[in-house]
């Protein structure tokens, strides 16, 4: 019998895409250190979250406000944002919390797992 040398580091998977948008976000909260984090379209609607569910759909409304303002937020804590193009479509990724020392590297991580799992989505539809 062959035996591979390779570890899965993904430990959940789903076939459905926002479930596993959902587990991608919930690894880059956890390992940000973020209270929470979503992916959301350009109108504030809600696509993907982690964290609880109040404090996602709040930060999912004021995230396309945000983007355009000055920094002063009417959410408390401090609001990163990072938007994508999928597909010809505008998101933006929003983490609110006090980050820990990986959380540029978390959002960073988190952006490139949505953009994979809705490319790959688009592909097979």
């Amino acid at each position: 019998m062959v035996q591979h040398d390779w570890h899965e580091r993904r430990l959940r998977r789903s076939d459905d895409p926002i479930t596993a948008l959902h587990y991608q976000l919930a690894y880059a909260r956890h390992h940000g250190g973020y209270e929470a984090l979503v992916l959301v379209d350009a109108s504030g609607t809600l696509v993907a979250g982690a964290g609880a569910w109040p404090l996602c759909e709040e930060l999912a409304a004021y995230a396309p406000l945000l983007e355009h303002e000055d920094g002063r937020a009417p959410l408390r804590g401090p609001v990163q944002l990072q938007r994508l193009t999928i597909e010809g479509a505008d998101v933006l990724l929003a983490a609110r919390g006090p980050a820990n020392d990986s959380g540029g590297a978390a959002i960073d991580g988190a952006a490139v797992g949505c953009r994979r799992i809705l490319m790959t989505r688009a592909r097979v539809a």
